[in-house]
């Protein structure tokens, strides 16, 4: 019987996995496409199991699904019908669910439903802007088939991330709000502002009276940026925080290529708990070594 996670958290913190399309190319695989690491849903589902697996045997305890980029209209641009995109959503549900499956130690691990942004479906790096022009009607519409078919497949909680911008923020938690189903909402930012210029405090905010959000914080972001920003969503939201940051490199959309140095230390771990996170874990370029890295300090 796997123990619910919310009721997890306030045993010990809890070790998100890193990014999956990071530990995908390390597998040899090349994303670059408009579906990106949902390509692999369709093409190859075993690389994606094998992904998890990775970050399982590393030590991760949550598997986040391959459904970051993955939308019925996306598919639908690929030439994927609406019937094999929402088998595909599920899909993503049921490879994590394999890869936990291997591990029979007896330990409790967890399958998060990646709910990405409006903005990594358009793949022009729109996410890293939030300048949508959408009605939070609209994004509510856009996303409730995909947050419908994960909670139906399955999943412990569902992963509300790298949300740029406060209308998108609204859209979710109005989508989520009395659907019983655990949540966790995360944003991403620059300094202390999302990526649309909001003030972050105000999206965090946002999520305190909504019961189905168990945490809230920041994911996709310069790790130097991290600390204060636990500290904010903890505070402004009245709920554990959740932490993964990029490795520090910056995403150059246009040349779609990692520039700069890493930055990322598995040592600002014992900070981030410090400041109120109970889900830590590692985003884009942060791989297995990262998460057995977080596993052993939060251990």
């Amino acid at each position: 019987m796997i123990t619910p996670l919310p009721e997890a958290l306030g045993v010990s913190p809890v070790v998100l996995d890193g990014g999956l399309a990071t530990q995908l190319e390390s597998q040899g695989h090349n994303l670059d496409s408009a579906l990106w690491s949902a390509r692999l849903l369709r093409d190859d589902p075993d690389a994606i199991m094998q992904a998890h697996l990775a970050y399982f045997t590393a030590g991760a305890q949550v598997a986040t699904t391959a459904s970051y980029q993955a939308s019925l209209g996306g598919f639908a641009r690929a030439g994927i019908s609406r019937a094999e995109a929402e088998q595909l959503i599920r899909r993503s549900v049921r490879l994590a669910e394999q890869a936990r499956t291997c591990q029979e130690d007896g330990k409790d691990r967890w399958i998060a439903g990646s709910v990405g942004p409006y903005g990594a479906a358009l793949a022009d790096g729109s996410e890293y802007r939030g300048d949508y022009n959408r009605s939070v009607d609209e994004l509510r519409a856009w996303h409730r088939p995909r947050i419908a078919l994960l909670a139906e497949a399955g999943v412990d909680i569902l992963a509300l991330e790298t949300i740029p911008c406060l209308a998108e923020v609204e859209a979710l938690l109005a989508e989520v709000d009395g659907s019983r189903q655990p949540c966790w909402l995360s944003i991403t930012c620059t300094r202390d502002r999302t990526r649309a210029g909001e003030p972050a405090a105000a999206a965090f905010s946002l999520a305190r009276d909504v019961e189905e959000i168990v945490a809230v914080g920041v994911n996709c972001i310069d790790p130097a940026d991290a600390y204060p920003l636990v500290r904010s969503a903890s505070e402004a939201s009245g709920k554990p925080a959740v932490i993964y940051p990029n490795s520090g490199e910056r995403w150059d959309s246009t040349a779609r290529t990692w520039t700069g140095p890493k930055r990322w230390q598995p040592k600002d771990v014992t900070d981030w708990i410090s400041g109120g996170a109970r889900l830590v874990g590692g985003c884009c370029r942060v791989g297995p070594a990262e998460i057995q890295a977080i596993g052993d300090l939060v251990r």
